[in-house]
């Protein structure tokens, strides 16, 4: 471990991560203070469970002891522990010892998803497989209308091959669109298919990120929550549902304009969530490496998320 990071140097790291954090989770906090909710913004919330409160709280990763921090309380956050000399950092052998499965698991998915190419065809029909058969009144966004009408949005769905390779994705599909998938993904089938493309592949970067705190450094984790904004905007702007009223041009993913458009911004998102899999492929090294006895530990299932 190198030498303490200055007081001063770490301190206005974590400051500058929580004002970052504060200005992404505004929004989102000032309407679950009004009892409000939004349709897309409030989708990493709700999906995931991962509270703004803990996103906003600073991890330096492994092997960064923090100067004179022992009096702070940080030092007695879960697998953090304090040196003589008065500096904190991560148990590495600690944090192992309990969730080196679940490091060698996010390690194993995020390298098959980097060794595939990105499928950019499938221009989030998910959505629409989503609510492919139902009424307006029975889809997941009650109250906002499908642009295309129900019969309209149905035709959309029988005219496209769908292959969605995303196992939580495709598990809210209705019973009527589940055989019109050409692919049939499992829980168990998940390292074996998902693909840089998949828009939910990249948002779950983000999820990988969190579920391993406090070992991930929290501007990667920051990085990947704004990275997982901006692709949860795409997929709905594609998503059947009329959003204008929010600010939400739709993509028309049934033209060929629309199709285009989709492709392009589904291209730079696979770049940019490919260069965050690196970084976490990089962190999960350095804990195996450190610790590599404890892969081999018993492991919790993978975080199941419930579809808002």
């Amino acid at each position: 471990m190198s030498a303490p990071l200055p007081r001063d140097v770490w301190v206005t790291r974590a400051q500058a991560h929580a004002e970052r954090v504060d200005v992404l989770t505004a929004a989102h906090r000032e309407r679950r203070g009004e009892g409000r909710s939004h349709p897309v913004e409030d989708f990493l919330f709700e999906y995931y469970h991962h509270s703004p409160a803990h996103l906003r709280r600073w991890h330096p990763g492994p092997g960064v002891a923090l100067a004179d921090a022992a009096g702070e309380e940080r030092a007695r956050w879960t697998h953090y522990a304090s040196a003589d000399d008065g500096s904190v950092s991560l148990d590495v052998a600690a944090f192992m010892a309990k969730r080196g499965r679940t490091v060698t698991f996010v390690r194993d998915l995020l390298a098959a998803t980097l060794s595939r190419p990105a499928h950019l065809g499938c221009f989030g029909l998910h959505e629409w497989a989503m609510v492919y058969g139902q009424d307006e009144d029975e889809v997941r966004h009650v109250g906002w209308p499908l642009r295309l009408g129900a019969k309209g949005t149905d035709e959309v769905v029988e005219r496209h091959r769908i292959r969605c390779s995303h196992y939580d994705a495709f598990r809210f599909y209705t019973p009527p669109a589940r055989s019109l998938n050409l692919l049939q993904p499992t829980r168990e089938s998940q390292v074996d298919l998902e693909q840089p493309g998949c828009l939910h592949a990249g948002m779950d970067v983000y999820k990988w990120a969190f579920k391993l705190a406090p070992a991930v450094p929290s501007e990667l984790t920051a990085d990947a929550f704004a990275l997982a904004k901006e692709i949860r905007e795409l997929d709905m702007r594609a998503a059947p549902y009329d959003l204008r009223e929010l600010g939400y041009e739709p993509i028309r993913i049934e033209t060929a304009e629309g199709k285009a458009e989709y492709v392009e911004r589904q291209r730079g998102h696979t770049e940019a969530s490919n260069a965050l899999r690196h970084r976490l492929i990089e962190v999960c090294d350095r804990l195996l490496a450190a610790s590599p006895e404890a892969s081999n530990a018993p492991q919790a299932s993978p975080l199941r998320p419930r579809l808002s």
